[in-house]
């Protein structure tokens, strides 16, 4: 058994023996109130609109794309890097140490609906992946544009959430990858609408299909 596996494996066991517990002292479990507070996206009317004004075209190609062509992270102040900037700031009670590392904590992921207390656990997610817009208008950006992009904390860009569900998601976009969990699908669709349309990036006909089928059943 790999290293890596035997310590998701651990820490699964140990939410289901958390959950177990709470069912035999006969308390309700229920979900925690979500955490992650990346900027507040555009409402779903205006996601709408946003969504309309965007250049439909096909998808461009990945040749020439390097993440290294996106530097990140960044320092953003003193010895905090973005990733510490996000952390703290979707966590509760998280202590940092001399050097901005987040040392404990807890985080909630709007991905997946699971609690961690480890920020080992945890990815920054770009909501629109940096290949996705490498392909999308990118590759023509310089790279100090595509620096701000990779660390921008002014819109809803970046968010923790768990590292094997980011992981997962890659650099699909919504016709190819939604979150996990439904009820964060609304959100996740205006997040990446609101990106797009502030950076004028492109979308292909699947993508802005699928946001449409989400937008149109959100309030």
């Amino acid at each position: 058994m790999s290293r890596v596996y035997a310590r998701r494996l651990t820490r699964r066991i140990t939410v289901l023996a958390s959950a177990a517990a709470l069912t035999v002292t006969g308390l309700l479990v229920t979900a925690p109130a979500a955490q992650a507070a990346p900027p507040t996206p555009v409402s779903a009317a205006t996601a709408r609109t946003y969504l309309s004004q965007l250049t439909v075209r096909a998808e461009g190609s990945s040749s020439g794309y390097s993440r290294d062509l996106f530097p990140h992270w960044i320092t953003q102040y003193g010895t905090c890097n973005t990733r510490e900037v996000v952390l703290k700031r979707d966590g509760v009670n998280v202590v940092q140490d001399s050097n901005c590392a987040a040392t404990s904590g807890r985080w909630y992921s709007e991905y997946d609906g699971a609690t961690w207390s480890l920020a080992s656990d945890l990815d920054i997610d770009h909501v629109v992946p940096l290949a996705e817009a490498w392909r999308s208008g990118a590759a023509s950006w310089t790279t100090t544009q595509r620096r701000s992009f990779a660390n921008d904390l002014s819109r809803p860009q970046l968010i923790a959430v768990t590292d094997n569900v980011n992981q997962a998601k890659g650099d699909q976009d919504p016709a190819e990858w939604m979150p996990p969990r439904t009820a964060y699908r609304c959100t996740y669709a205006r997040m990446w609408v609101h990106v797009k349309h502030y950076w004028n990036l492109s979308v292909d006909s699947a993508e802005k299909s699928a946001l449409q089928s989400v937008l149109n059943n959100c309030s």
